[in-house]
């Protein structure tokens, strides 16, 4: 699997961007609502002062085995969310895509198949990966459910499989999307876009 190298995707109607400090603000703005948060391990746009310390200390971890990335909308030209890629694992050619949040206006229309596609497409025609795994909370149903529209299988529930602010663990529900089956997955994306 090769190294991350590009930093901006696009097809006609969304961007993705590396995370930059100068996208903050409006990453703030995209994250107010807490309904986002529920079921994710912690609220990093709950102020200003979370969000640079985030930012600062996690955005920023690692940058050989992550590439965090605000998403836009191309037709407002306005961020509505943001993702990542991220535990390359360079030994086993297979890495995660997660971390993500759409502002709720945005949810259930173009933005996460776009921003998947070009995640998938990267993750396996460009780094060469054989797995990429998506994962959420295993009571996040419409999480789930927006990660199998995509075309990924299902595994199971990986138990006490993320640690949560709070102490406690989170449950996940494990998709993937091998190299064996990303030519319908892409071809069924490509429908939809």
């Amino acid at each position: 699997m090769q190294q991350l190298t590009q930093t901006q995707f696009e097809t006609n109607k969304v961007v993705l961007q590396k995370l930059q400090h100068h996208h903050l603000d409006d990453l703030l703005q995209a994250g107010k609502n807490p309904k986002i948060w529920q079921y994710v391990l912690s609220n990093y746009c709950k102020d200003k002062d979370t969000l640079e310390h985030w930012f600062n200390e996690t955005a920023q971890y690692h940058a050989e085995k992550q590439l965090p990335l605000v998403i836009i909308d191309k037709k407002c030209n306005q961020l509505v969310g943001s993702t990542r890629l991220f535990s390359l694992d360079f030994n086993h050619d297979k890495l995660e895509i997660g971390h993500t949040f759409i502002t709720p206006e945005f949810q259930r229309c173009h933005i996460n198949t776009h921003a998947k596609y070009l995640l998938l497409s990267y993750a396996f025609e460009q780094l060469g990966a054989a797995r990429v795994e998506l994962r959420t909370h295993e009571n996040n149903q419409k999480s789930r459910n927006a990660i199998a529209r995509l075309g990924a299988q299902f595994e199971g529930i990986a138990w006490q499989d993320r640690k949560l602010i709070d102490g406690s663990y989170r449950n996940s529900a494990v998709f993937s999307v091998t190299h064996t089956i990303w030519p319908n997955v892409k071809q069924q994306l490509e429908a939809k876009l």
